[in-house]
């Protein structure tokens, strides 16, 4: 789009130029062959009616001929002497000017002519002698028409950069030629006309590019100023106050990265957000297991019972592992988008992967008298992109919350499956279930509703959330549900979109 009308621009404008040099040339030499064809034409029918003239007209019907012309007519003999001259007693039909005695004007539109014939790579004609030869051998053209009997013309520059045409014509039946010859300054003027015309429409065209450069400007340089402005200011660490323009009315390339800077001032505010609330939650989650190790060791010193001390140490045991478990999910947690931008996603079948888990989810249900049931898909159905090792500990955390909800001697059931253009994972258990009102908050970091039955601090709250985060990060979704079959219980999905065309 914006590529598109800066080349148009610019396009345009070199077109018109060349276009406009092109057609001056073309036009100037359509001028000048024209000048040449009539001088052929004109020396012939000369020469033909000096055949036909008794010889006390010939300088009369010269004179005449070469008035109406605008021409000079000459006749030579065979030995080269000129016989008759068409100006001979009267005025000059043309003249020959020295550069050097004319003004900066004519030099200045002499230099204009030089550089347009240099730039189009014309030929300039051999340069007349100044001042005119009177003798035929000065004339080439002349001598070759004298012998062959065909009318010849040869084109020249003259003094002052006019072409300079001559034809000349064997005159039939006297051994004799005519040379006509004609400094076509009509040429020149109309040519430097035509140049000043198309100089008026080439400088309208220059002013319609500045003006479009103008406009270019105003919606290109301007847009990225504001845009660059916002970005500096996101670089200095303000995100939280800079609100990067969007420009919704643009529909380019400039509209498109406004947006996506604007979302990724969006995304930065909110892991900026997201890191500090983690950074409380993380204070807070560590303050309880300390604060019970600092009673813990406290009363150590002041108890003396040895039933005492050993629940004392086992406290303190079961706090140090409750606090290695919340640092190690930290740790996880904190480094999980990092290495999830970093990984090359790679073709996993899930189907297999979950049975290479059944058997640990089996021994770690038996614990509490829970059944694992897997319906394994066909081989090579439940394909998605990803990171296998995350993938796995995303579906472990949903089984292993799955089992610690679920009730003695209840199930639960494990489905992989493609459908449409999806993978779904789902994983149901038996227990209460989950609340409209709790399954957006079941996802967020350091949860605590456990069930009463299990072990305080046996979980850190951080398996949902990594989870979430696992999956997003695969371009999935996860979502919580209540079971389709209408049972108590809960039905956790995992969504994928299948790589597979």
């Amino acid at each position: 789009m914006l590529l598109h009308r800066i080349l148009a621009i610019n396009i345009f404008a070199v077109a018109i130029l060349a276009g406009s040099i092109f057609y001056l040339d073309g036009f100037r030499r359509r001028l000048t062959d024209q000048g040449v064809i009539n001088a052929r034409t004109e020396a012939r029918m000369a020469a033909d009616a000096l055949a036909l003239a008794e010889p006390g007209e010939r300088q009369a019907l010269l004179s005449r001929l070469g008035g109406h012309s605008r021409t000079r007519l000459r006749v030579f003999g065979a030995d080269g002497r000129l016989l008759l001259d068409s100006w001979t007693g009267t005025r000059p039909t043309y003249d020959l000017r020295n550069p050097a005695l004319e003004g900066w004007r004519k030099d200045f539109a002499l230099q204009l002519d030089r550089m347009f014939e240099a730039l189009v790579g014309s030929r300039r004609a051999p340069p007349l002698a100044f001042p005119e030869g009177t003798r035929l051998d000065s004339w080439p053209e002349g001598a070759r028409a004298l012998g062959g009997g065909r009318t010849e013309t040869m084109l020249r520059e003259a003094p002052e950069g006019t072409p300079f045409i001559s034809a000349a014509a064997s005159v039939a039946g006297q051994n004799q030629v005519l040379l006509l010859t004609r400094n076509a300054r009509l040429i020149r003027r109309v040519v430097r006309e035509e140049r000043t015309t198309l100089g008026i429409v080439l400088l309208f065209t220059l002013a319609l590019s500045a003006l479009l450069s103008l406009f270019l400007a105003r919606t290109i340089a301007l847009p990225l100023r504001r845009l660059a402005r916002a970005a500096h200011r996101v670089r200095l660490g303000r995100a939280r106050e800079v609100r990067v323009p969007r420009l919704p009315d643009r529909r380019d390339e400039i509209g498109l990265l406004a947006r996506a800077l604007s979302d990724m001032s969006q995304a930065l505010r909110n892991r900026i957000d997201n890191t500090e609330a983690f950074a409380a939650d993380v204070t807070h989650e560590l303050k309880n297991p300390l604060a019970s190790l600092r009673s813990a060791v406290d009363s150590l010193d002041r108890v003396d019972d040895p039933a005492l001390r050993r629940q004392l140490l086992d406290v303190l045991r079961h706090d140090v592992a409750r606090l290695d478990r919340l640092i190690v999910d930290i740790a996880e947690a904190s480094r999980l988008d990092a290495e999830l931008s970093r990984a090359r996603f790679e073709p996993v079948d899930l189907g297999g992967l979950i049975e290479g888990m059944v058997d640990a989810w089996e021994k770690r249900a038996a614990e509490r008298d829970v059944r694992i049931a897997f319906a394994r898909p066909r081989a090579g159905t439940a394909v998605v992109a990803g990171d296998e090792g995350r993938l796995a500990r995303a579906i472990d955390n949903i089984v292993d919350n799955a089992i610690s909800f679920s009730p003695e001697g209840g199930l639960v059931e494990i489905g992989a499956a493609r459908i449409d253009s999806e993978v779904r994972v789902s994983v149901e258990d038996e227990g209460p279930g989950v609340p409209d009102t709790a399954r957006g908050e079941i996802f967020r970091r350091f949860h605590s509703l456990r069930p009463e039955s299990e072990e305080f601090g046996r979980h850190s709250g951080l398996g949902l959330a990594i989870a979430k985060a696992t999956v997003e990060g695969h371009d999935g979704t996860i979502r919580v549900e209540d079971r389709g079959d209408g049972r108590s219980g809960a039905r956790f999905v995992l969504c994928f979109r299948d790589p597979r065309p």
